[in-house]
């Protein structure tokens, strides 16, 4: 029988672990010195139990777990001990490793798209698995893939077998990849960020989903992750990785009440947390009824939309798309608006045609007083000193080939004509202002880390002293202690600028910490527009409530109470659907009756004389 852990923990001695590691090691080759990356790491991992590895970038904590499966590169090199069971797992000869991937230890990858091969089916792939482990027929595999696919709540799996990976989404893939790790009934489980690119409420399913499995299949899950609300909702035990090192460890409840590495506390103070909100909504609530309304604002508007739609053009037979369906927003001077929803919401299309990179199909867009509707490059070209635009990767948004302090200085040479001594003293204020080194500026951006790179970004968007700010998912690719200081310095900033901002995020703690207003965007519609403590605490619309709940906290008590009330919302609103259809399909079936009863009475002899 299943053991629920979550209900209560596994005590220590009560089963064989299935994982025992001991002094691990992982080294890599490189420039003829071999480099740690990973040292002395020990750990054991029971039937039905979740261990979260923790850490941020080059931590050691996916290294370390490739290792247990042989599926280091070339340069690399693990020591020390690994058993599952009573088998020595590290220098198994790759023949006897390869029987047991799959079979005993199965591994989620972080990005499914490059996981899963783009040339085969999903059902290929899980039938491929099957057969590689098991003697069985093709007609059984298949019905077991379907099997499968429909444990993990893949919607009409015996059509998606046969899908290819690009024509399912995000979360759909996730599931495929759950879906193939499971084939085999693994005695340890494998979770490499398995929910980093994912929306919460897809989050949120995929967490229930594996905390389901685990007490069906009652399998060790080793859960690799750098966001303390997953950890808080599915770990038992926590490692804390840094530079290569364990340096913290025990049981979640322990660790997230009383850390005790410096370390650990200041990953956990980093963490931004959902609801941080409810104490300034008390105290405005108190004033009266009418301090908690929106009072008018009369700072200049610099950005106003109504009605507005965008559509990506059809091709051939293809119709067009509606991206952005009736919005209407307004966006004051100082002022931030946190634009958030699930991917294809139409929120990052909303921003590049606010940059005007994108056409507004119908409906008005002024920025700045520039109406965008219809407008040229040269209209648009004076607007360019107006806007700014932060990017979510600024690794790619960067010319690799210019040194940091050029793609700065860039945008003050073409606007306005600035360069020599006055674009050098420019630069290195900016540099200043984003609390980046002034000897930065002649390196490249492949020198500098994740977070330093968005600095950059940062520095280069607020060049032209904008009016108005985009900032597409500026820090969703950061480390959460890099992301606090890169938030932090963005609230500095934008106090000291004084620039309005369109801060568009699918994360809701970090809207939350920075933004005046919040509207919510579902299929292409702005569902709810306001403020921020009233969204985040007395949400209106049904979807926001839905995306609201799915939000996973760093704590793990409160997120047991959220998940409970988010299964509760959700049964409430299944059972609302539910109740809504079939009014609607009494309604339909009176109406028939009624028209049936109609043409019965037209049909009656001498009716009508």
């Amino acid at each position: 029988m299943a053991i629920d852990t979550a209900a209560a923990p596994l005590p220590a001695d009560t089963t064989a672990p299935v994982l025992e590691v001991n002094g691990l090691g992982v080294d890599f080759f490189v420039d003829g010195t071999w480099y740690p990356a990973a040292s002395g790491v020990s750990y054991t991992v029971r039937p039905g139990e979740v261990l979260a590895i923790v850490g941020e970038s080059g931590s050691g904590k996916t290294q370390s777990s490739m290792a247990l499966m042989g599926l280091l590169p070339p340069n690399g090199r693990a020591n020390g001990s690994a058993k599952l069971g009573d088998r020595e797992l590290i220098g198994m000869p790759s023949h006897r490793l390869r029987r047991i991937r799959g079979r005993e230890v199965a591994m989620i990858f972080q990005e499914p798209m490059t996981a899963l091969n783009p040339v085969f089916t999903i059902g290929f792939q899980i039938i491929e698995t099957l057969r590689t482990h098991f003697e069985m027929g093709p007609t059984e595999a298949r019905a077991r893939a379907i099997e499968l696919l429909t444990l993990v709540e893949l919607p009409d799996p015996t059509k998606r077998v046969d899908f290819y990976p690009h024509q399912l989404s995000g979360g759909q893939r996730q599931r495929a990849m759950i879906a193939q790790a499971l084939a085999c009934d693994p005695k340890l489980l494998i979770a490499d960020e398995p929910t980093t690119a994912l929306d919460v409420t897809v989050q949120a399913e995929i967490l229930k989903l594996m905390r389901d499995l685990r007490s069906r299949i009652d399998s060790g899950i080793v859960l690799i992750t750098h966001d303390m609300g997953v950890v808080a909702d599915m770990a038992d035990k926590i490692i804390v990785m840094k530079d290569g090192l364990v340096v913290e460890q025990g049981a979640a409840a322990d660790i997230f009440a009383r850390p005790q590495h410096p370390y650990t506390i200041k990953l956990l103070e980093s963490v931004p947390h959902l609801g941080r909100s409810a104490e300034a909504l008390q105290v405005e609530e108190k004033g009266g009824p009418d301090l908690a309304k929106e009072a008018p604002d009369d700072r200049v508007v610099v950005l106003e939309a109504k009605n507005m739609v965008i559509e990506y053009p059809g091709r051939r037979r293809t119709p067009a798309f509606r991206a952005v369906d009736g919005v209407d927003l307004t966006l004051h001077a100082g002022e931030v608006v946190g634009l958030v929803g699930e991917s294809g919401s139409g929120k990052t299309t909303i921003g590049r045609a606010v940059v005007g990179l994108l056409p507004v199909t119908s409906g008005e867009l002024k920025i700045v007083g520039q109406n965008m509707v219809g407008a040229t490059n040269r209209d648009l070209k004076p607007l360019r000193t107006e806007v700014g635009i932060v990017f979510q990767d600024p690794g790619s948004s960067l010319n690799p080939r210019l040194p940091i302090g050029e793609s700065i200085a860039e945008p003050l040479l073409l606007h306005r004509g600035i360069k020599g001594k006055a674009a050098s003293s420019a630069v290195e204020k900016l540099l200043d202002q984003v609390q980046l080194p002034r000897a930065m500026r002649n390196r490249y951006p492949h020198e500098l880390s994740g977070g330093q790179r968005q600095r950059v970004g940062i520095a280069r968007s607020l060049a032209l002293e904008p009016k108005l700010l985009v900032a597409d998912e500026p820090t969703s690719a950061l480390d959460v202690s890099v992301q606090a200081t890169v938030l932090e310095l963005f609230q500095e900033l934008q106090r000291e600028h004084g620039f309005a901002c369109l801060f568009i995020s699918h994360d809701l703690a970090v809207v939350e910490m920075l933004s005046d207003r919040i509207a919510v965007m579902h299929n292409g519609k702005l569902v709810e527009v306001g403020k921020t403590a009233q969204v985040v605490n007395h949400p209106q619309d049904a979807y926001t409530q839905r995306l609201l709940a799915a939000v996973p906290v760093p704590d793990p008590e409160a997120q047991r109470a959220r998940r409970e009330a988010r299964d509760a919302l959700l049964d409430a609103q299944r059972a609302q659907l539910s109740a809504d259809e079939q009014a609607q399909a009494d309604e339909a079936a009176r109406l028939e009756a009624h028209d049936i009863t109609e043409a019965e009475h037209e049909r009656e002899p001498g009716r009508g004389f």
